[in-house]
């Protein structure tokens, strides 16, 4: 599993910069990318894939030790679908 200091250190390594400057990068992107999220807004990285924020409507379900059946909460979820290119290196 890579970390996002491992994430920052291959920016550093690739881009000729210090490791914090990196760093700021990478948390300024995944804020950026949270900040979109929580609007409502999908996001789109070429090449990787499109972030999409979803509800979920409430709805029935069962208690799996007794069989009882319970209503479960509506949420909210976010839904990733890779980018062709990324499907086809996989």
């Amino acid at each position: 599993m890579i970390l996002k200091s491992g994430i920052a250190a291959e920016v550093a390594t690739s881009t000729g910069s210090t490791k914090k400057d990196a760093e700021k990068v990478v948390d300024a992107v995944i804020d950026a990318v949270v900040k979109a999220i929580v609007s409502g807004e999908p996001v789109r990285l070429a090449g990787l894939g499109t972030f999409k924020p979803k509800n979920l409507p409430e709805r029935q379900g069962r208690n799996p030790s007794t069989g009882e059946t319970i209503t479960i909460k509506a949420s909210k979820k976010v839904s990733f679908t890779p980018a062709a290119d990324l499907k086809g290196k996989i």
